[in-house]
């Protein structure tokens, strides 16, 4: 049990560093939302979800959109659900009750990333990899909140630039490999530029806003690019 526990801890460094540094943004941003310290860590120990938390703390800031928050977060969440399926899949027996819905929280795109790969998934590797990301992830928003309120504008403002880049990070690479996903990011970000600036379109929340750029564009990439499966 021990050795695959540390086994997942060694696994989990790499995107625990990666979490350290982007958390750390999300710490400035809480702050500069006029957040407290521990809001902001709060936050950040108990919803592990990167993209949900910035539009979150944007969303919180306009009074009374809690629908828009709702729909904003299940559009930018769902792909948790869908992910804790596929390793369900993959689960040793010892692997059940209580354990599903303690680890299943920690569940992220990295953290599944690594545990599909995988042949058969045991808690203990799961714990040892969660481990290190969840206090990463923690202790960033801490470090960052703290600072928030020492460093100058410039710098936070700069800092805030993290964010940004992470996600472009994150999709490059695969744009690299596919057509399909470049016309989904460029449509997206044409409907984001649209809801900016647009008189009309403007006037839309953020939260429904980002749920419709996202359900927009990949609907309209999955009607004219389908998924080829094999035909049975």
């Amino acid at each position: 049990m021990m050795t695959n526990y540390k086994r997942g801890l060694l696994a989990g460094i790499p995107i625990a560093l990666g979490y350290l540094s982007v958390s750390f943004t999300f710490g400035i941003i809480a702050i500069s939302y006029g957040m407290t310290w521990w809001e902001a860590t709060l936050i950040s120990m108990t919803t592990i979800t990167s993209a949900g938390q910035f539009s979150g703390i944007k969303t919180m800031q306009l009074p009374g959109l809690w629908a828009d928050m709702l729909i904003s977060q299940l559009t930018i969440n769902v792909r948790y659900s869908f992910m804790s399926i596929a390793l369900s899949q993959k689960l040793d027996k010892k692997f059940s009750g209580i354990w599903r819905w303690i680890l299943g929280f920690t569940v992220t795109d990295e953290i599944f990333a690594v545990a599909v790969t995988e042949e058969k998934i045991t808690r203990s590797f799961f714990a040892g990899l969660s481990t290190l990301p969840y206090l990463g992830w923690a202790l960033g928003t801490l470090l960052g909140a703290l600072l928030g309120n020492i460093l100058p504008a410039s710098v936070m403002s700069a800092l805030g630039l993290a964010l940004y880049g992470m996600f472009v990070a994150i999709v490059v690479p695969v744009m690299k490999k596919s057509t399909p996903v470049i016309f989904a990011v460029v449509l997206a970000a044409l409907l984001s530029i649209a809801f900016t600036y647009v008189p009309v379109l403007k006037a839309v929340s953020p939260g429904i806003a980002i749920s419709i750029c996202a359900i927009v564009s990949s609907a309209v990439v999955a009607i004219i690019k389908p998924v080829e499966g094999d035909e049975t």
